[in-house]
C-alpha cells in the first residue's frame, strides 16, 4: 500500500511539473479554441505575405487596414517592454508587429510591389475610425492609465480595422483567391475567439471582459456579409465577388 502511495505521489509531482512547463510556455489561459484562433490569425498573415511575395503584387490589399493593424498591435503589446507571460505569448506579439510592418514595407517601399498598389481605390478615411475609438477608450476603460487606455483603444480599433479592406474589395468587385482566403482566415480567427470566451466563461469562475466581448462580437458581425459571399463562391466554384 505504501508503494502505491509513493507511486501516486510521484505521478502527481510529474504532472504538476509538466503542467507548470505547459503554462510557462503557452500561458495559463490557453485552450483549444484560443490556440486554433491564434493559429488561424497566424496563417492569415502568412497567406498574405506569401501572396505578395509570390505574385509581386499587393492588388486588392488595403494599406489603410494594414496600417491600422500595426497601430493595434503596437498599442496593445506595450507590455512587451515591462512584463513576460510566456514564450508563446512573446513570440506571437512580436510576429504580429513585425509581419504588419513587413506588409506595409512591401506596399510602400518595394520597387515592384508598390507599383501594384491601388491608392485611387483605397481611400477610406481612417481618422473616422481611429479618433472615435480613442475617444471611446478615454471614456470607457477598466483603468484610466496610459497603458490601459492604449490597450482598450487597440481593442476598439481592431473591431473596425478591417473596414477599409472590405470597402476596397467591394470597389474592385472581383477578388483574387489568396486575398479572399486572407480575409476569410482573419474573420475565422475572431470567430474562434468567441468560442474561446464562451469556454472560459463556462470553466473560469468570475471571468468577465465586457469590452473585449462586445468589441469582438461587433468585429465578427462585420465579417458576416463577407463570409456569406465567400462560402457561396466556394460552393458554386466561382470567383469571389462582393456586391457594391
Amino acid at each position: 500500500e505504501l508503494h502505491f502511495v509513493l507511486l501516486a505521489s510521484s505521478v502527481s509531482d510529474v504532472s504538476r511539473y509538466y503542467l507548470a512547463r505547459f503554462y510557462a510556455t503557452w500561458g495559463s489561459n490557453m485552450n483549444i479554441f484560443r490556440f486554433a484562433g491564434d493559429m488561424t490569425h497566424l496563417l492569415s498573415i502568412i497567406v498574405l505575405l506569401l501572396k505578395i511575395n509570390a505574385t509581386k503584387s499587393c492588388a486588392g490589399v488595403s494599406l489603410k487596414t494594414q496600417e491600422l493593424y500595426l497601430l493595434v498591435f503596437v498599442t496593445r503589446y506595450l507590455d512587451l517592454l515591462y512584463s513576460y507571460i510566456s514564450l508563446y505569448n512573446t513570440f506571437m506579439k512580436l510576429f504580429f508587429i513585425c509581419s504588419s510592418g513587413c506588409v506595409i514595407w512591401y506596399i510602400r517601399e518595394h520597387k515592384i510591389v508598390s507599383q501594384t498598389y491601388d491608392s485611387a481605390q483605397d481611400t477610406f478615411r481612417v481618422l473616422f475610425l481611429a479618433c472615435p475609438c480613442m475617444i471611446l477608450a478615454l471614456t470607457v476603460n477598466h483603468d484610466f492609465t496610459v497603458t490601459e487606455v492604449l490597450w482598450t483603444f487597440s481593442i476598439y480599433l481592431e473591431a473596425v480595422a478591417i473596414l477599409p479592406q472590405l470597402v476596397l474589395l467591394q470597389r474592385t468587385k472581383n477578388v483574387d483567391t489568396l486575398t479572399g482566403n486572407y480575409v476569410f482566415l482573419l474573420g475565422g480567427y475572431r470567430a474562434l475567439y468567441l468560442l474561446n470566451w464562451i469556454y472560459r466563461i463556462l470553466t473560469e469562475p468570475g471571468y468577465r471582459q465586457w469590452i473585449v466581448w462586445i468589441s469582438g462580437t461587433i468585429q465578427t458581425a462585420i465579417y458576416c456579409d463577407f463570409f456569406y459571399y465567400y462560402i457561396k463562391s466556394w460552393r458554386n466554384n466561382e470567383r469571389l465577388s462582393l456586391p457594391s
